[in-house]
């Protein structure tokens, strides 16, 4: 009896567990705190996103840094997810040409910089994998053949264009007139695909720069109209205008350039100290160059080789506050840290500095930042209460259209539309 009651309880706790591996939903992020500065970028391109073309010539990299000099065996292998970035259940022969896992054989040791670090990076699609469908994919990459243990993972969609998304925004909103919010329209023309019930064979999911917190999902059509479906007026589609991104260039030792207060050399690295930020009371918009959260790597002295010979320094960052928020809790946001709310993110009140403060470990080159309040309770953030909001403010959104017909297995990523204001 004591048995059966064991074995009844063990299957409980395994079917649990793959519940919860099943409604996961991936994000990219790091895990091994000496992991620095991942990146995945379409090759050719400055600022890129995690996207390629399916059977096309586009390329991704995917780059970090190990903060050391010691050898590491690292491997990576890809998997499939849905639309909504929950594993799917399709085998991997579905999905993958070639090796779904594979070494990480680029290697490259740092070059006069006063942190030690190896830079590792590799390429998809190549001559080990190729994708034959296209969607959501998450590649995580390990050591020493542990699979179950990953480093970092870090997602990326395909995308087999068949549709067109055309979109609008607009300070005309349900909520107020040209205040502090922005209103996103937009047309979806189906051309040649033969969908049935969009309700149920179309995930659509609209994101502004890159966040997941207050992304919409499970959008249905105003009204549809032939072959083209409207999204008008929708109460969902309306998101806070925030504020420009605070930048700031740590590129260069030498010269304290955009949002540097100073650099300075405290043996044995370097501390770079940012100008002042203070809580946006004004309500009046001032417009400033930004680049929607990303950042770039770059060292202006660099000779040959920028990913090993850029260094690594501490970045501090203030805000001033009379005193803390008792109601939640303010991060850092933007893709230095992948719009997650974590403690790597998360900025503390100093109370005898009566102000909050943050210091980061950060590779040289070019950043965007801003402060987001999250209220207790609750997974959206807000970024009105510190930076200010405004109708006015350039903001990167991102429209995704997946299709799953009726009996299909899988959500094809058929259009993607990245716009800003």
């Amino acid at each position: 009896m004591q048995k059966k009651i064991f074995t009844i309880l063990l299957l409980v706790n395994v079917l649990t567990l793959s519940e919860a591996l099943l409604a996961q939903k991936y994000r990219s992020q790091i895990f091994d705190s000496s992991i620095k500065t991942l990146q995945i970028g379409r090759v050719g391109e400055k600022y890129s996103s995690n996207m390629i073309e399916l059977n096309s010539a586009d390329v991704l990299k995917i780059k970090f840094d190990q903060l050391s000099h010691e050898s590491h065996a690292y491997s990576y292998k890809v998997i499939y997810c849905n639309a909504d970035w929950t594993l799917s259940n399709l085998s991997t022969n579905e999905y993958i040409n070639g090796f779904i896992t594979n070494n990480i054989t680029d290697v490259q040791l740092s070059n006069t910089t006063t942190f030690l670090y190896t830079h590792y990076q590799f390429e998809l699609p190549n001559n080990d994998i190729n994708f034959k469908i296209s969607g959501n994919y998450v590649v995580f990459v390990y050591e020493d053949n542990k699979t179950d243990n990953p480093v970092v993972q870090v997602c990326f969609s395909i995308i087999e264009p068949k549709i067109t998304i055309n979109p609008k925004i607009r300070s005309n909103t349900d909520i107020e007139l040209n205040g502090r919010y922005q209103q996103i329209d937009f047309d979806v023309n189906l051309n040649a695909i033969a969908v049935q019930n969009p309700q149920n064979e179309l995930k659509i999911c609209v994101r502004q720069n890159n966040r997941y917190d207050n992304e919409v999902i499970n959008l249905e059509p105003t009204f549809i109209n032939g072959k083209t479906l409207r999204y008008i007026n929708n109460k969902n589609l309306i998101f806070e205008g925030g504020n420009e991104f605070h930048s700031f260039d740590i590129s260069s030792v030498y010269a304290a350039s955009r949002g540097i207060d100073r650099i300075k050399y405290v043996q044995p690295h370097y501390e770079a100290f940012l100008s002042q930020d203070v809580i946006q009371k004004s309500r009046v918009y001032n417009h400033e160059f930004d680049a929607n959260g990303k950042f770039i790597i770059n060292y202006q002295e660099s000779k040959t080789n920028i990913d090993t010979e850029g260094d690594y320094m501490f970045v501090n960052f203030t805000l001033l506050a009379e005193e803390p928020f008792f109601d939640g809790q303010i991060y850092i946001g933007g893709d230095l840290y992948y719009n997650l709310f974590d403690e790597n993110s998360r900025i503390k009140y100093n109370f005898n500095a009566g102000m909050y403060t943050h210091r980061a470990l950060l590779k040289q080159g070019g950043y965007n930042y801003q402060y987001r309040f999250l209220k207790k309770g609750e997974q959206k953030s807000s970024i009105e209460k510190i930076e200010g909001s405004f109708w006015q403010s350039s903001n990167e959104y991102s429209i995704y259209v997946y299709y799953r017909p009726i009996g299909g297995r899988y959500d094809k990523l058929i259009g993607v539309n990245l716009f800003d204001k």
